[in-house]
């Protein structure tokens, strides 16, 4: 099969491109700029990119065209011209899979996030379906010849991740817009979901400020879109936050009895017992943390309410063994205790990082297990295979 590739930054792209070629493609590269100057509508209309993309169709007549998220400017284009889009999203919640355009017929749209599948097929989307990430385990495995002799642990406890504190906080600037009363209302609001994990109170609860958040901070909705009320408060600002309060008490705990190694673009973050490292890149330095960690902690952003994220999968992939807050979507795969650890609360957190630092042969063998369970189903051969089987 002809793939046109939609060629970006982004995580996962190179692996995916290798997947499909092992698998027996042909893989045609087609670059594309995905970058923060960039603004939505020129990735929902752009006349250059729709011309380049014609003629790409015309000149190399490829049987699909394929990227990594979803981009309203190519399915409008694959529409016109009868070929068949294939995308994956990564991100979550992702605002342009509330384009009207997502319902196109040429589109294959997967998500990774179960409950956003079912809430696009509630809307009556039925080009969206459910597929987890993945991770090539072959190229990671490799890796393992860089591991220095011994003992290969350098790190007891780490974490991988943002705070997405690099540009200042969003929602310390909303905030200090609204009026007494609303806020008063969303720090009580936050407060009670930091406390509740598996259960979204946010979306629920926002409509009565509403009005307060879009005088504070004006937004335009999508261009041709249907996102729900209130999404890029829900997402953009209070869910951040709250990942962010959850995220620095968490390993501050940790720290108070572990030191914990921290790996992340919010470089100034310091606490006592923490040793911040700085960002990691993803391909050589990132799966070298895990394979050298005794314990590899997910905390999952809260937009994602069921899915797997991509940093577990990742870590799994690496042989590392995962411990992780709660994700409805593990259990449709892994089997906790057994591939993977989950904890449902801060104490039950201390409590297991305590247990699994102490417990050398069962820790290391649940990292086994999940590696193992990992590489015989969830790599991006597997997922290709999935999403090119129509």
């Amino acid at each position: 099969m002809r793939i046109l590739f939609i060629d970006w930054v982004c995580y996962g792209g190179e692996d995916i491109k290798s997947a499909m070629a092992k698998e027996g493609h042909e893989v045609i590269p087609f670059p594309f700029e995905v970058s923060t100057s960039l603004v939505w509508e020129q990735l929902i209309h752009e006349p250059e990119t729709e011309k380049r993309l014609r003629a790409a169709l015309h000149g190399k007549a490829p049987d699909v065209v394929f990227s990594v998220n979803y981009f309203p400017v190519v399915s409008g284009v694959c529409q016109a011209e009868g070929v068949r889009y294939i995308s994956w999203s990564y991100d979550c919640p992702y605002i342009l899979l509330y384009s009207n355009t997502v319902a196109n017929p040429c589109n294959k749209v997967y998500v990774f996030d179960k409950e956003m599948c079912l809430e696009l097929r509630r809307a009556g989307i039925f080009t969206v379906h459910y597929m987890p990430l993945a991770v090539h385990t072959e190229r990671l495995d490799l890796m393992d010849q860089d591991l220095p002799p011994g003992d290969p642990f350098a790190y007891d406890v780490s974490f991988v991740g943002s705070f997405y504190l690099e540009k200042g906080s969003f929602f310390e600037r909303v905030e200090t817009s609204l009026p007494d009363y609303s806020r008063g209302y969303l720090k009580a609001l936050i407060a009670v979901q930091l406390k509740i994990q598996g259960y979204d109170m946010v979306e629920k609860m926002l409509p009565p400020i509403l009005d307060d958040l879009y005088k504070a901070y004006p937004v335009k909705p999508l261009p041709e879109g249907r996102q729900p009320e209130g999404f890029f408060y829900e997402h953009h600002v209070i869910k951040p936050w709250i990942t962010t309060i959850e995220r620095m008490d968490l390993l501050e705990a940790i720290a108070a009895k572990h030191t914990v190694d921290l790996f992340s673009h919010t470089e100034d973050f310091s606490i006592p017992g923490l040793k911040n490292h700085g960002p990691v890149d993803y391909i050589r330095e990132m799966p070298l943390a895990f394979k050298q960690s005794r314990i590899n902690l997910n905390i999952t952003m809260r937009s994602i309410k069921s899915g797997i994220p991509l940093r577990a999968f990742d870590i799994m992939g690496a042989g590392g063994f995962l411990l992780s807050n709660y994700q409805a979507g593990f259990l449709d795969y892994f089997v906790p205790g057994q591939d993977f650890v989950y904890y449902e609360s801060k104490e039950d957190l201390l409590a297991k990082v305590d247990y699994y630092l102490s417990h050398d042969e069962e820790r290391m063998a649940i990292a086994r297990h999940g590696h193992g369970k990992v590489a015989a189903g969830h790599t991006y051969r597997h997922r290709v295979r999935q999403m090119l089987d129509f």
